[in-house]
């Protein structure tokens, strides 16, 4: 199990202390304040939190290709919302950021990536929803977003809703839930890997709009100023959780006891303003839902 907050806050009082007169002495670096440290913790042998924290290294499942919330930066290393919970995660079982495995997942490899083991969790924009909940579980929902629709910039074409896109050519990403969701407005559905993968076709002509949910195309508008607007009239709600391994109630448990813990202590809201948050306002962090099935 985790050591308790009292522990916690003495050890964290004490090197507060040393800090400070290592500062005085001048002996010491500041610490970057973006960096999350790693905290000292036990877990119940034999569970998942106790093999990672042993193991020191994590492997996380995210997008590569979504601004504000999974993307690819200029050294290599992914960026995001989604990045910033998983480096919390890994920091509450005791694994230093260096030590994360980031792996690109996109919409339809996180349960095969899941199931074969190839990561330990996935967090990238992934809806919980019941037929999902069949291969893998879920924490949270840390996030809850809603399908929308890009198109180009001053809305040429005056679409309103997923109704004006019946018969119309629109693109979207195979395995999503965004592309089960517009199928049922009689769309002619063009799909692809990754929802970048969809803006070329936009400007193009190709399609007349790009579907997933509102804070994607908010990131990708965002990414190509002057290029494409969200029209803001989301008409799902898709909840974000964490994907990992079924049945493993106690990780899951543990996940969701972590995230109720920073929505309370401001750590999801620095999270937040400091990538998505640059863009969108900051949301009420969404009720745990700690399902029994």
């Amino acid at each position: 199990m985790r050591l308790s907050k009292k522990s916690l806050m003495i050890s964290a009082i004490a090197l507060a202390s040393a800090l400070a007169l290592s500062a005085c002495a001048g002996e010491a670096e500041p610490t970057d304040p973006g960096t999350d440290v790693p905290v000292e913790v036990e877990f119940e042998a034999g569970t998942t939190m106790a093999a990672l924290n042993a193991a020191g290294s994590i492997t996380i499942g995210t997008k590569f290709d979504q601004p504000l919330f999974g993307l690819k930066g200029l050294d290599g290393k992914p960026v995001g919302f989604d990045v910033e919970i998983g480096k919390i995660i890994a920091s509450e079982l005791g694994i230093d950021e260096a030590n994360i495995n980031w792996i690109e997942t996109v919409s339809a490899n996180r349960e095969p990536f899941i199931e074969n083991g190839e990561v330990d969790i996935v967090i990238a924009t992934y809806t919980i929803n019941d037929a999902r909940k069949e291969k893998i579980s879920f924490a949270g929902p840390y996030y809850n977003a809603g399908q929308d629709i890009l198109v180009l910039a001053g809305n040429p074409e005056g679409i309103n809703g997923p109704e004006d896109l019946a018969g119309k050519d629109v693109c979207s990403v195979a395995g999503s839930t965004s592309e089960k969701n517009i199928a049922e407005y009689g769309v002619n559905l063009i799909t692809t890997d990754t929802y970048s993968n969809c803006l070329e076709p936009l400007r193009n002509g190709t399609v007349i709009a790009v579907t997933t949910d509102n804070v994607i195309l908010a990131g990708l508008a965002d990414q190509n100023p002057g290029e494409f607007e969200v029209i803001s009239k989301p008409f799902t709600e898709e909840p974000y959780g964490i994907g990992l391994g079924h049945d493993d109630d106690a990780f899951r448990s543990w996940i969701n006891d972590l995230l109720e813990e920073i929505y309370a202590d401001g750590r999801w809201v620095a999270a937040w303003e400091s990538t998505a948050g640059t863009v969108l306002a900051t949301p009420q962090p969404p009720a745990v839902n700690r399902y029994t099935n």
